[in-house]
């Protein structure tokens, strides 16, 4: 894929309930979760799209824009509509938005790199990873030709990420790890407290 025609989105505006606070905030060996994605993919896009409902004190770069969701409450489809919509009306010349959680802080851009080898455009507009046979839902590659159609599908109410990738017709590609799965994410205290112990054993 020509990377020129990517816009890079960092999906940050989800309520972490599981967490029982806001993850954008929450620090890692010093380091905000945010920034441990971002610093792997800031190099590999032109612009980059952090999509968040508050403030976020991560590491600044003139590469990276800041918006809201244009609606709340809609999920992460929420996001990616969000992303699609600010790339339009700029008009730029995007034609694939590729979409990043904001809690997995052991995604290396040699792993986006390989994604992107393994993708043929013709075969779908919707490209999604799957490591060791475990789907990421969050890690995808969307056409943003599929814009009117999730905006109206999300307002008839779907918002489930993996049923409305079903209806479309996803293309999933399958990564294997044989050490430790860098897609490990942070969903809940614990999981912190584990990425800590990664974090020393690496």
């Amino acid at each position: 894929m020509d990377h020129n025609n990517i816009l890079g989105a960092v999906l940050a505006g989800g309520k972490s309930y599981r967490f029982g606070e806001d993850k954008s905030h929450v620090k890692l060996n010093g380091k905000l979760l945010i920034d441990y994605i971002l610093s792997e993919i800031v190099n590999e896009f032109k612009e980059i799209l952090v999509v968040t409902n508050n403030q976020i004190a991560f590491h600044k770069s003139k590469k990276i824009s800041t918006i809201k969701d244009f609606k709340k409450g809609q999920g992460p489809l929420g996001g990616v509509l969000s992303a699609m919509k600010w790339a339009k009306e700029r008009n730029s010349n995007y034609k694939w938005i590729l979409t990043f959680p904001v809690d997995t802080p052991f995604f290396k851009k040699k792993i986006l790199k390989k994604f992107l080898s393994e993708i043929n455009v013709e075969e779908s507009k919707l490209f999604f990873i799957k490591s060791n046979n475990i789907r990421h839902n969050i890690f995808g590659v969307w056409s943003i030709d599929l814009m009117e159609k999730l905006e109206e599908d999300l307002n008839k109410g779907h918002k489930k990420v993996e049923t409305w990738a079903n209806s479309i017709g996803v293309k999933i590609i399958n990564i294997e790890f044989t050490h430790e799965d860098p897609f490990f994410n942070i969903n809940t205290k614990d999981n912190l407290e584990i990425a800590k112990e990664k974090i020393k054993n690496d």
